[in-house]
């Protein structure tokens, strides 16, 4: 490989200390990696899948049993922690993996991306063109990748401070207990249309607006009218074991993703940055805009395999169950071109994901004013416009 040389560009991009023809070289080491993989896929892989989903769906169905007798309090226990388990697995390894077309390749109607519809308040159409497509091209774009603080956060220092960023580790405690709701949300593109800046018609916008309501209506009557129901005098016991089964689920897929996209150490990009991107420059994006969470094969299992976080951004359509194969070769490629290769334990990855909220929560250090300077200004600017708009509308 050529020494890595300094070559200045028009442009930033990630990894400056690259010459055009190192990407070059980048990048075709890595669609020569990926299409080994591709080759390599086949009966493993298939009965892998077919076995997670098995699973799955055996331990739903038993928890679901065992709180059919939730007023036993150690069947509430174990059914919720069974049924928390296994919304986990179906919204993680199988539904978030089947329909990134992962295993598309097999030709199962029963296990394909354009059939199959998760446990999840968001319908899958919706969620495939705002994940598969927006964010898996805008990895960590500032105002182009809305999974980088959903909207409501502040995720890096380029961008403006307000006064609302204040709250923003109260707002990511909330968007962690009803996610799945948040995502739904910002599938439909919600904020942008009520702010009037959403692409969508107002035709289009009422016709997703109604298939959102339709699937949480879905949902919640299968977890809190039918099930409860279902459990007779135990009724309020099975309705509190699927509220908390959904808050356990919610709140661990919030902290897989936020760590693979959020902690210290993981860039961030602006919008003109990527334009004329080249395909090594977009993995060159995706590796160091992503962060892994190191841990056991069970880990792995439990986040979908998000874990491999720089892996998945770099080959979403591989199968999870290759990610672990195939991340000491691509750490091994990062540390060849100087890339640092971000990961660590879960609980350091939501310390470091947790400080950097906190740390953004406040206005940029300013040497000629303090931050409670900055902060008294924009309270005082922002009583000024709401009386201003009020003195606009009394006229």
């Amino acid at each position: 490989m050529t020494t890595l040389t300094p070559e200045p560009k028009a442009r930033p991009r990630p990894a400056p200390h690259l010459s055009d023809a190192q990407v070059a070289e980048l990048a075709a080491e890595l669609d020569a990696l990926r299409s080994e993989v591709l080759a390599k896929r086949g009966g493993e892989d298939a009965a892998y899948i077919r076995r997670v989903i098995a699973t799955q769906r055996w331990l739903e169905v038993g928890s679901r049993t065992v709180l059919l007798f939730s007023g036993f309090r150690p069947a509430w226990w174990l059914g919720t922690f069974g049924l928390a388990v296994a919304k986990i697995l179906e919204n993680m390894e199988i539904g978030h993996n089947v329909m990134h077309g992962q295993w598309d390749w097999m030709r199962d109607p029963d296990i394909h991306s354009s059939t199959w519809e998760w446990d999840h308040a968001s319908p899958a159409a919706q969620w495939k063109y705002s994940h598969n497509h927006l964010h898996h091209t805008y990895t960590n774009v500032i105002d182009r990748d809305n999974d980088l603080g959903y909207g409501i956060m502040r995720v890096s220092e380029d961008q403006p401070w307000e006064l609302f960023h204040l709250g923003q580790p109260l707002w990511n405690l909330v968007n962690a207990a009803i996610f799945e709701y948040s995502i739904a949300a910002y599938d439909l593109e919600l904020g942008p249309y009520l702010k009037g800046e959403s692409t969508k018609s107002t035709e289009e916008f009422k016709a997703e607006a109604r298939a959102v309501l339709e699937k949480i209506k879905r949902q919640a009557t299968k977890d809190y009218v039918i099930h409860p129901i279902m459990s007779g005098p135990n009724i309020l016991h099975t309705l509190s074991a699927n509220l908390v089964a959904n808050l356990i689920r919610n709140v661990w897929s919030h902290s897989v993703i936020i760590c693979g996209h959020f902690p210290e150490g993981v860039e961030t990009f602006e919008t003109d940055s990527i334009e004329g991107e080249t395909r090594g420059e977009w993995y060159l994006r995706q590796m160091t805009g992503s962060a892994n969470i190191s841990g056991s094969p069970l880990l792995h299992l439990m986040t979908g395999n998000l874990s491999h976080q720089i892996e998945h951004h770099l080959f979403p359509d591989l199968p999870s169950s290759r990610y672990a194969e195939v991340a000491p070769r691509i750490r091994e490629i990062m540390d060849r071109y100087q890339l640092r290769y971000v990961t660590g334990p879960m609980p350091r990855q939501v310390a470091s994901v947790t400080k950097k909220i906190f740390a953004l929560a406040l206005p940029n250090r300013d040497p000629k004013r303090s931050r409670f300077g900055q902060i008294a200004d924009a309270v005082r600017d922002t009583v000024a416009s709401v009386r201003a708009a009020r003195t606009r509308r009394r006229a």
